[in-house]
């Protein structure tokens, strides 16, 4: 997803196709990974993915006009993973006709890197210091006196930095959030690219939780690639375990987590701290998922909102 979408696909047991292999003297398997696409309304996509989980999807992708692999037009189109064709079939006859679901599969493991082919370096945010370009590790690029550039490889988690959730608060840290000699908490890291970005700004640490452990893993590959691996601590333990408050908490997940995870979330900002919350659509698009999140937190002052595209990030103050 945007907001915390998972993507992620477990080696199929069955419907595999046959091919010879170079030598001619036997056939080999192919492993086979079916798949559910869906064209849902963007204020319909939490909803749905929340669906496609409860259906037993093993993952959840979200492409609309704002990722690297676009979405149908006007809509969000899920593309939900399955272990079984026979479970794919079964949930395609259990949604909504009106979302257009269809069966897909891809063939072999060539598939996993061909998104790389469409993540180049890019401008992530441009604030008072000077500008943060994110480059893949197989692009080269010098940045420009003004840039300052992070190795990122998502890898097996969410996060590139390119959706518009992770921008806003990119744009957030960079612009508005003073962040020399801070300690943070990056909830939801995913990829880590906040993490880094924050940590490039100025922090002098990150605490980074993600309740999957490949976000974590991933996180922590990054900050080695970065030269910050030991500014990072990442791991998997859960908001309301933590003890420690931060001067600045950013969680950018989705709507309905944040709200679960408000009272949490909450404690762990400092004194006259902020929090960055990302995920959330705006008003015009959804005034009930809004309204929820501000309820949620109504016990924090809200200091800014900025909005990009269909979403919006707020900065709330202890």
């Amino acid at each position: 997803m945007g907001p915390r979408a998972q993507t992620g696909a477990k080696l199929v047991t069955n419907d595999f196709p046959m091919k010879d292999d170079r030598s001619g003297d036997r056939n080999v398997r192919e492993p086979r990974y079916p798949y559910v696409e869906a064209d849902v309304a963007e204020h319909e996509a939490e909803e749905a993915g929340a669906l496609f989980f409860d259906l037993g999807a093993l993952g959840v992708e979200q492409r609309d006009e704002t990722t690297l692999l676009r979405g149908a037009h006007g809509k969000v189109t899920l593309v939900a993973s399955f272990d079984r064709f026979d479970d794919a079939r079964a949930v395609i006859a259990a949604l909504p006709p009106g979302w257009s679901p269809r069966l897909g599969e891809v063939v072999g493991d060539r598939w996993r890197d061909e998104w790389k082919k469409h993540f180049e370096p890019f401008r992530l945010c441009q604030g008072r210091a000077g500008a943060i370009v994110v480059r893949p590790p197989w692009r080269l690029y010098e940045g420009r006196p003004d840039e300052r550039v992070i190795v990122l490889e998502p890898g097996r988690a969410f996060g590139t930095g390119l959706h518009e959730t992770t921008s806003l608060v990119a744009e957030i840290l960079a612009g508005a959030v003073s962040l020399v000699d801070s300690q943070v908490l990056d909830v939801g890291c995913g990829s880590g690219v906040l993490a880094l970005v924050a940590l490039t700004l100025g922090a002098e640490f990150v605490r980074a939780v993600d309740v999957d452990p490949d976000a974590v893993a991933v996180t922590r590959e990054n900050a080695v690639r970065n030269g910050l691996a030991s500014r990072v601590h990442a791991d998997d333990t859960s908001v309301g375990a933590l003890a420690e408050r931060y001067g600045l908490v950013v969680a950018n997940i989705e709507a309905k987590t944040l709200i679960d995870l408000a009272p949490a979330l909450s404690r762990r900002v400092a004194r006259g701290g902020r929090l960055v919350l990302s995920g959330i659509l705006a008003p015009e698009v959804d005034p009930i998922q809004c309204r929820s999140v501000c309820q949620a937190f109504a016990a924090l002052r809200v200091e800014e909102v900025k909005r990009k595209g269909d979403w919006v990030a707020a900065v709330l103050q202890a």
